[in-house]
């Protein structure tokens, strides 16, 4: 981070902040597969060592003195890590799927080092961030009932320990914090059918995730932010002839929160999208394309009542030359 402070009224330069850090994984993995006819065997193991160091963050004034800085202590350690899968094909038409894993993420220099504000709310960074470790689980089927048609269907279960987040420690003051777990179950489906020169393809999810930092936590039982339960998509394209593409597509994100404390809400949104490719001489093409053409208002941000909209109706032109 490198940024100057300026005052609102003059714009003169307040103070100069600088801040970072190094990040660094140095990993050993192995994995294999087997196959034992129709069931197909995947296992992997991995060990990485990871550390945070030289982090600081500095203040300087308009001249550049320095007033203030602070050196963060190295963080280093071994995670071990594994993967195990299965798959059986029970015909042609039949797949069932199953898989466990445990996973690990390290907080980024952002979330480390940098402080931000998004009037009026101050997030402050946080050089103690541990890292994040992932267990969890999943089974699916996947079906092929006739040609051209593909259907999948997933469930799974995950746990996010130590999960990282922006947690409202004052009044329009949040600071990036470990909490003891996140946890989420769901259901992913999708679904893909071709027939003559039309294209079909979908997909549903649905998930139900809680925070759990101990009984006495106001965030115990809150969904994490920017959370939707259910998010969905659909398209629909037709390819009347060589070089042609015609499609529609449609989205949907179910209310999120933009906060911990669910004090902020993002409403539900549909959009839909337009897409036509048309050829023209030799291997030039027509492109023309509409984003959000029904121009709803979709809230990307709402901090303490600051909000912002995603982008409106906007279409696009343009020219495709294939070499």
């Amino acid at each position: 981070m490198k940024e100057n402070a300026l005052n609102a009224a003059t714009g003169a330069v307040t103070a100069r902040r600088t801040a970072g850090g190094v990040n660094s994984d140095l990993g050993f993995y192995a994995e294999n597969d087997l196959t034992l006819g129709a069931l197909v065997l995947t296992g992997g193991l991995r060990a990485d060592r990871t550390t945070i160091d030289d982090g600081y963050f500095e203040v300087r004034s308009a001249a550049g003195v320095v007033t203030s800085r602070t050196d963060y202590a190295t963080q280093t350690g071994w995670t071990a890590t594994w993967r195990g899968g299965a798959v059986i094909r029970l015909s042609q038409a039949i797949a069932i799927r199953g898989a466990a894993y445990t996973g690990l993420r390290q907080p980024t220099l952002n979330e480390l080092y940098r402080p931000f504000t998004v009037f009026p709310i101050t997030t402050q960074a946080n050089a103690a961030l541990r890292n994040e470790r992932q267990k969890g689980f999943e089974a699916g089927l996947d079906l092929t009932p006739v040609q051209g048609v593909r259907l999948s269907v997933t469930g799974f279960e995950n746990r996010i320990e130590s999960a990282i987040a922006n947690v409202t420690i004052g009044t329009n003051l949040r600071q990036r914090q470990n909490i003891a777990e996140i946890r989420a179950q769901g259901i992913e489906a999708s679904a893909e059918v071709t027939h003559g020169i039309a294209h079909f393809s979908g997909s549903l999810a649905w998930t139900d995730a809680d925070l759990r930092n101990g009984p006495a936590s106001a965030l115990t039982g809150k969904r994490p932010a920017q959370t939707p339960r259910v998010a969905a998509s659909a398209t629909l394209a037709i390819t009347p002839a060589t070089g042609w593409r015609i499609a529609a597509t449609a989205r949907h994100i179910g209310q999120q929160f933009e906060d911990d404390l669910q004090q902020d809400s993002l409403p539900a949104a549909t959009t839909f999208d337009a897409f036509i490719l048309l050829p023209l001489v030799g291997r030039a093409s027509l492109l023309l394309r509409g984003e959000n053409m029904f121009d709803a208002a979709v809230t990307t941000r709402n901090s303490g009542g600051s909000i912002d909209l995603g982008s409106p109706r906007t279409l696009w032109a343009g020219l495709r030359l294939g070499l």
